[in-house]
């Protein structure tokens, strides 16, 4: 038995997650959240018929591919719960979950599956539902006007799941051009840089003295950007992201910085 690193995040989400459900109105479990096709009690339901899909199951079963078919059911007989009713729910799924992930061995971890992002193993999968974890917490925060958990682990580690993508972005999406860089300067609560330089294809480097452009932006916002949640003009026009350098190239990455959705 071993403690992969994706269980303190996990353990962190959940903890966060249950605290704030349990402080909800009735009306606010039915304000809209960030996602356009769910509410907030949509949001919840969806984080717990993913894990009730994993629930129970060996990371082999996953070798193959995610039986994401299975959530819809999961969802509908979770349909005519309260607010109450789903955060006991969500409880004890998350209680379930954490049992059987403390039980599992290196090997079950290093084990070969298919995840979201395509084929890696179980302990990838995991660090990506701390990664969607996370994420929903903030599409339910956000729009209650109820900040929290911007920092810390599960934040760094859903943080580094955009900079692992920034070369896609960077090349792809805000169209750095060959020779030229792009540094995103994070504020905090998570902060630091991220630079990307595009020769010959885009990769991540560990820093450079000059880069072409380069935005500012608080952490927070850069995940709301990069997960297409958040409007890019009403961020920029608050002043939650700032460019500086090449003024077209900063204000293009400002604009189209969402790979997901």
């Amino acid at each position: 038995m071993v403690t992969h690193p994706s269980l303190h995040g996990l353990d962190l989400c959940w903890s966060s997650l249950h605290g704030l459900l349990s402080e909800l109105s009735d009306e606010q479990w039915s304000t809209q959240s960030l996602c356009p096709d769910w509410d907030i009690a949509g949001v919840v339901m969806h984080l717990i018929s993913v894990e009730e899909m994993l629930l129970d199951r060996q990371p082999l079963e996953f070798a193959e591919r995610l039986p994401f078919e299975e959530i819809a059911g999961f969802t509908e007989a979770m349909s005519s719960l309260s607010g109450a009713q789903l955060t006991e729910k969500f409880a004890s799924v998350t209680a379930a979950r954490s049992t059987q992930l403390s039980k599992m061995s290196e090997d079950d971890f290093a084990t070969p599956v298919m995840t979201p992002v395509g084929p890696g193993t179980y302990g990838r999968f995991m660090n990506v539902r701390v990664f969607d974890f996370w994420v929903h917490e903030q599409d339910i925060r956000t729009p209650l006007g109820l900040p929290g958990h911007e920092g810390g682990p599960a934040a760094e580690r859903s943080i580094d799941e955009i900079r692992m993508s920034m070369p896609y972005i960077a090349g792809k999406r805000v169209g750095v051009p060959d020779g030229s860089s792009l540094r995103v300067h994070l504020t905090g609560p998570v902060a630091g840089d991220i630079t990307v330089r595009v020769a010959g294809r885009a990769g991540l480097v560990d820093d450079l003295d000059e880069t072409s452009a380069s935005i500012t932006v608080d952490s927070t916002t850069f995940a709301l950007l990069a997960c297409g949640r958040v409007n890019p003009q009403s961020r920029i026009d608050s002043g939650h992201i700032t460019w500086s350098g090449d003024q077209e190239l900063g204000e293009r990455a400002a604009r189209n910085l969402r790979f997901t959705m």
